[in-house]
């Protein structure tokens, strides 16, 4: 299974991945403690270790692309794709959220990015 959601945030691309790959930033506009980088293969978790994975690839202010694990996920199941797109708009971004290499019984994450992420990051973006 997989899905894409879109947010739109009023700051820069640039702001935006700059946030998504710093730690202190990350946790900030989350709620969760995290610990990542904006270094390629770097692990990286968040949401106080419910989430992890690694950087698979980097363009930066444009793109992100990372192995992704909760977990909820089964024991013997693989990593998730999770890509971000970052398209420059006239006063913001438009942040593209591609998530895959999911099961169907995960379709519980589409809801948990909106109230988990997009909600709190909307919220940090405006202070």
């Amino acid at each position: 299974m997989e899905f894409t959601l879109e947010q739109y945030f009023d700051v820069s691309p640039g702001e935006l991945y700059d946030a998504w790959l710093d730690s202190d930033a990350h946790s900030e506009m989350t709620g969760g403690e995290a610990s990542i980088t904006p270094d390629l293969d770097d692990p990286y978790s968040a949401w106080d270790g419910y989430i992890w994975g690694r950087n698979l690839e980097l363009r930066e202010g444009e793109y992100i692309r990372q192995s992704w694990k909760t977990a909820d996920f089964e024991e013997e199941q693989d990593y998730s794709t999770l890509e971000i797109t970052l398209e420059p708009q006239e006063k913001g971004t438009l942040l593209k959220l591609k998530h895959s290499d999911l099961t169907d019984a995960d379709d519980h994450y589409i809801e948990g990015w909106k109230d988990n992420y997009f909600e709190p990051m909307k919220g940090y973006f405006k202070s």
